[in-house]
């Protein structure tokens, strides 16, 4: 949703809108639902019988409006995006400059997204225009995204309320834009009384700070519970590390035990050995005092004992 004049213009082809409005605009689907809630917002919130879509690239709004009833027209300076414009949008979308007179005053004009991208004279003669063809203004402008190379205006939102205010227009203070973008403003031709126009900003203001308290409140309360949480969590770490501690000692001693009942499977693996090898020399004894050549040389071995007693 871009506007320039002259050369200017060829930077909105067919690579901005693949790469330069965050999600390709051939991604249609994504476009068709986006759009589709703010052309529902438009209609129940501010409820226009006809509308300009200001900058309409190619021509989503336009479309979604029209499908709900409303008789609304869109123009951009890309030939690319009206080239390209949506089925049911073409007929009613042109190539033109926002900066230009429109063929006629409309209920209702929109203007997301266009404004950073103007020079500031051209920006700041863009806003007399709109105010020039209707009472009623929905707008956006981008207050930073400076790194996209065609945002040569980006500014503040109190920038763009006094370029409205010196023409009359003011911001509704009772309109939440939000659905559009975060700093989407509703600026009316103005009409109340000084008074009424006080008061609403001051509602506006009251419901603020009640809101920022509200959230002072919960952080604080969130703050109160995450001590305490930390402090839970100091505890169970305690409580884990004494744990772990008593599983080591509890390893230990089950690794000690181990070790003992393989040392005493080892002595009764041994003594079993010894208590076999005796057996087997009993057996081999009783065998030599059975054998007849014991027999034989015992008068022999009865007289090498007389004589080692000599």
């Amino acid at each position: 949703m871009s506007q320039t004049k002259g050369k200017a213009a060829e930077l909105y082809d067919r690579f901005y809108y693949a790469t330069g409005c965050g999600t390709p605009y051939e991604n249609a689907d994504d476009f068709r639902q986006l759009f589709r809630g703010f052309a529902d917002r438009i209609v129940s919130d501010i409820g226009p019988a006809n509308v300009l879509d200001a900058g309409c690239a190619t021509g989503y709004l336009v479309e979604e409006l029209r499908e709900r009833g409303v008789e609304a027209f869109g123009v951009d300076i890309s030939d690319y995006a009206i080239a390209h414009a949506n089925a049911g949008a073409a007929p009613y979308c042109r190539v033109g400059s926002v900066a230009d007179p429109f063929p006629r005053a409309y209920d209702l004009i929109v203007c997301i997204e266009v404004l950073e991208h103007l020079p500031k004279d051209e920006a700041e003669a863009t806003v007399a225009n709109l105010c020039r063809h209707a009472n009623d203004i929905l707008f956006s402008s981008s207050p930073h995204d400076f790194k996209e190379v065609t945002h040569f205006n980006a500014r503040p939102t109190d920038y763009w309320v006094e370029q409205f205010a010196r023409h009359g227009f003011y911001p509704d203070a009772d309109f939440d834009g939000t659905f559009l973008t975060r700093w989407t403003l509703r600026f009316r031709k103005g009409h109340e009384p000084v008074p009424r126009a006080f008061a609403a900003y001051e509602r506006r203001r009251y419901w603020l700070e009640q809101e920022i308290e509200g959230i002072r409140a919960a952080a604080l309360e969130l703050r109160r519970d995450l001590g305490a949480k930390d402090d839970e969590l100091r505890i169970k770490e305690r409580e884990v590390a004494e744990l772990a501690a008593l599983e080591a000692r509890e390893e230990a001693v089950l690794a000690q035990k181990a070790e003992a009942e393989r040392r005493a499977a080892e002595a009764e693996r041994r003594a079993a050995e010894a208590e076999r090898r005796a057996a087997e020399a009993e057996r081999r004894a009783a065998e030599i005092l059975s054998s007849i050549s014991w027999r034989v040389t015992a008068p022999v071995r009865a007289v090498l004992k007389r004589i080692r007693g000599q």
